[in-house]
C-alpha cells in the first residue's frame, strides 16, 4: 500500500491498523518513496547474557561480562 506524508499526518491510525494487519506501507514525500512501516517483529534472545562484540569480543576477561564488571566495581584495597 502506499500513502503520502500528508495521510501519515492525519490518518496515521488508520496506517497503524494497515501495518498490524500485516500489510507494508510505503510513505511518499512529493511524489518519491521515502520511508516504509512493516509490523515489528520482537527477536527472541537465545540466552540471558549480554554478548560482547567489538574490540572485547576476543578479549580473555571478558568471558564473563557480569563478573568482568563486578571486579572492576571492586575496591582496589
Amino acid at each position: 500500500m502506499k500513502a503520502t506524508a500528508k495521510d501519515l499526518r492525519f490518518h496515521s491510525r488508520e496506517l497503524i491498523e494497515t501495518v498490524n494487519r500485516g500489510e507494508e506501507v510505503v510513505i511518499t514525500f512529493r511524489g518519491k518513496p521515502c520511508a516504509k512501516l512493516v509490523p515489528f517483529e520482537e527477536k527472541e534472545s537465545r540466552d540471558s547474557q549480554h554478548q560482547v562484540f567489538g574490540m572485547w569480543k576476543d578479549h580473555d576477561q571478558s568471558y564473563s561480562v557480569d563478573e568482568y564488571v563486578r571486579n572492576l566495581r571492586k575496591g582496589r584495597f
